[in-house]
């Protein structure tokens, strides 16, 4: 004797529509799990500190004035608007690192509330502009 619902094309239709689509839906949160980079703001690390040792991402805009080189690295303050962090890098930040830019960082909160970074990158526009054109022709 033969089931009713084998029968039917339009149930054995939304099964396999069912499967392929927990498929395809588990493939790509897979896939991106490791490629998503999630930071935490200076606001939301005031408010939930970091343990001792752990690596945190932290973002947020280098505030104005606030950049200082020294010979082994460069020290900024983080600022999402509402909370500051001081940042010290160790290493020359290279690219387009500047003030009231945006900018992670990888490291740890050290115990005198200062974060200290292995690991920093710029965020940056996606405009492209041109050069300017002066006129001058090859």
């Amino acid at each position: 004797m033969r089931s009713r619902i084998s029968t039917r094309p339009g149930v054995r239709l939304l099964i396999v529509a069912g499967v392929a689509l927990v498929a395809v839906g588990t493939v790509a949160s897979v896939g991106l799990g490791d490629n998503l980079v999630y930071y935490r703001t200076p606001a939301e690390l005031s408010v939930s500190p970091a343990a001792p040792a752990e690596r945190v991402r932290l973002g947020g805009l280098v505030v104005d004035g606030s950049v200082r080189r020294g010979d082994d690295g460069v020290t900024f303050v983080l600022t999402d608007g509402t909370a500051e962090v001081t940042v010290v890098h160790g290493g020359d930040p290279e690219g387009v690192f500047a003030e009231g830019q945006g900018a992670v960082v990888e490291g740890v909160m050290a115990e005198d509330g200062v974060f200290r970074s292995d690991l920093l990158m710029v965020k940056h526009s996606n405009e492209y502009r041109a050069p300017a054109d002066d006129g001058a022709r090859p």
